[in-house]
């Protein structure tokens, strides 16, 4: 400071002081500068400190950063108890079907000199109605027509015939408005001939006789009948006229030979003729028991023949061939499908019928099996129609269905085949194993929308007797014991074991009762598993651009080097595939040639990639 002194000297305003000194000005001037530098670099580094604490609350370590976006502690996942109706449910698919599907596949029996059975007229289309007692098809030149019944045709029906298949052919007539006379029930006789006679009329055919050379067996029979008559009445006469004396003209009895023969001498009857009344008599005796010997024998030959004459006639009329009918259960019936043409031989199905009311038909495996008996609750839903329609499991078969068309089944001879609902369809035939055959009737019909559609069927298989104390079935557990328990957990967060009896279970739920009465009620919280750690993520790497701005040291030789630091933000993906943040801060030495330079320039640079906190 004495040599500063000595150089600073106070000049008045307007005046210029006597250095008395040349050297002592430029000297002054240069220890101002130096001052100023002096306070420039203290000043510097205070704003690098002050910078540096600055970035040591923004810049964090990578333990820091995993340490705060750590998962909190595990903890217990709980649920509340219910009471309510606890049901298990069965869900599966099914078909919307006919009850009864009737393939029409007629094979009239081959007459002489007939060729190979087609297809001569065929009046439906698929889609169409069909009536009882309406005409379906022809094939060469014979009908096939509906009745009603649920028997199927197995025989021809003629004329004598008896059984439950004529009985059910007798009340088809009589609904059609053909009466069938005093014929007993079952009983192919008179009036049932007449009532088929008339329903084939109806249709514009005439009925194919049950004996082929019925009228020439009929005519031979009356005329045996005729044959007999007459020798009656020719033997009737002889006998009548064989008496001696006032012998009468009356018939010899129709019995054995008369016992006791006209008196010789009167010619009327009395007492066995003695030994050589013959001879007395001129052998009157005789001739008279020749004559009723031959009436006898001709009154038999006439009931014979009376009684041939009454089998021809009951032999005689129309028949019902199995090849000309087709029996359903249930009109209006309708077309399914049409599978033959005009022309076309008999080959297989001509025409398919569906009747009945519409059903759900299902197969069931073993599994499914053992759930689910007829009675059980079904709720049929239709994704198309977007409709719901209750209904009850009608049928659960008791033997697996084979077969490659599940609904139908061979029928017998006559060309009908249909699945009836029994339960054996598709016994002993090949193909796939479909499972158990199950039908669901609905309790109001089935909309015809509803028809061959693939609907779900939701079956109510078990369900609690009223209300019961329900929890999901990840709360039971079992104990080293062998004990049922749930685990309540307190408000407070504490955890009680609880014995319970478990009963009806399904849609993950399961009815519970405590061992202990009042252990456990609704509204009560159960642990039902542990909270699942969220995966860690991975600090992100980032690049970020800063500015450094600090102070320089230059030496006066005029080389100069400058450091400074800077902070920046960048943004990158982790290795969890998660965006992120971050700050980096650098460091950025330069060198120069001697120049002026100010101190704290700006300067920018790339900083060198950090981790960063994921967001």
């Amino acid at each position: 400071m004495s040599e500063l002194q000595d150089v600073v000297v106070d000049v008045p305003d307007g005046e210029q002081a006597d250095t008395g000194d040349a050297k002592t000005l430029p000297e002054a001037g240069g220890l101002a500068r130096g001052r100023r530098v002096v306070l420039g670099v203290v000043g510097g580094a205070a704003l690098m400190a002050i910078g540096g604490l600055l970035a040591t609350t923004l810049v964090k370590s990578p333990a820091q950063v995993a340490a705060e976006t750590g998962p909190p502690a595990q903890g217990v996942l709980t649920a509340e108890v219910e009471r309510r109706v606890l049901a298990q449910k069965v869900v599966m698919r099914g078909t919307v079907v006919a009850d009864q599907s009737v393939e029409v596949a007629p094979q009239p029996r081959s007459a002489e000199g007939a060729g190979t059975p087609v297809v001569t007229k065929l009046p439906l289309r698929a889609g169409d109605p069909v009536a009882a007692g309406q005409l379906l098809a022809e094939v060469s030149g014979r009908p096939v027509f509906t009745l009603k019944g649920t028997l199927p045709v197995y025989r021809d029906l003629k004329p004598g015939t008896t059984g439950d298949d004529v009985a059910q052919l007798q009340q088809a007539l009589r609904e059609l408005g053909h009466g069938t006379g005093a014929d007993p029930k079952g009983v192919f006789g008179a009036g049932t001939k007449t009532a088929l006679a008339a329903r084939y009329k109806a249709i514009g055919y005439d009925p194919l006789p049950a004996v082929a050379d019925g009228a020439e067996v009929l005519k031979a029979a009356q005329e045996a009948v005729r044959t007999a008559e007459w020798a009656v009445e020719d033997a009737s006469g002889s006998a009548g006229s064989a008496g001696t004396g006032s012998a009468s003209n009356e018939p010899a009895p129709s019995t054995a030979p008369s016992t006791a023969p006209t008196d010789p001498g009167t010619g009327k009857g009395g007492t066995a003729p003695k030994p050589g009344a013959d001879a007395a008599t001129g052998g009157t005796g005789g001739t008279s028991g020749d004559n009723g010997r031959a009436l006898t024998r001709a009154r038999q030959a006439l009931a014979e023949a009376r009684a041939k004459l009454t089998a021809a006639e009951a032999a005689d009329g129309p028949m019902l061939p199995a090849s000309e009918t087709v029996f359903l259960g249930s009109f209006p019936a309708r077309v399914s499908a049409v599978g033959g043409r005009i022309g076309g031989p008999v080959s297989g199905s001509v025409l398919t019928l569906s009747a009945g009311e519409l059903v759900v038909e299902a197969y069931l495996k073993d599994d499914k099996k053992q759930l689910l008996r007829a009675g059980m609750s079904v709720v049929v839903s239709s994704e198309v129609a977007g409709t719901d329609a209750r209904g009850k499991v009608a049928l659960v078969a008791t033997e697996r269905s084979t077969g490659a068309q599940p609904g139908q089944q061979n029928g017998q001879q006559g060309g009908q085949q249909g699945a009836q609902g029994d339960g054996s369809q598709g016994k002993g035939g090949g193909g796939a194993d479909l499972g158990y055959r199950m039908v669901v009737r609905a309790d109001q019909p089935l909309p015809a929308g509803f028809s061959g559609q693939d609907v779900r069927l939701t079956i109510e298989s078990a369900a609690t007797d009223g209300e019961a104390l329900v929890v999901p079935v990840t709360a039971v557990s079992a104990s080293p014991d062998g004990q049922t328990l749930v685990t309540a957990v307190s408000t407070d967060g504490t955890q009680r074991r609880i014995p319970v009896r478990t009963g009806t279970s399904g849609d993950g739920y399961v009815a519970v009762t405590p061992v202990r009465d009042g252990e456990l009620a609704a509204g009560a919280r159960v642990v039902i598993g542990i909270a699942p750690r969220e995966p860690s993520r991975k600090p992100s790497q980032g690049q970020g651009q800063g500015q450094s701005g600090g102070s320089e040291t230059r030496a006066l030789t005029g080389a100069r080097t400058e450091t400074g630091t800077g902070t920046g933000t960048g943004t990158g993906i982790d290795t969890g595939g998660h965006p992120g943040t971050g700050t980096d801060t650098r460091k950025v030495t330069t060198a120069a040639a001697a120049a002026p330079t100010t101190a704290g320039r700006p300067e920018t640079g790339t900083g060198t990639p950090r981790e960063g906190t994921p967001t």
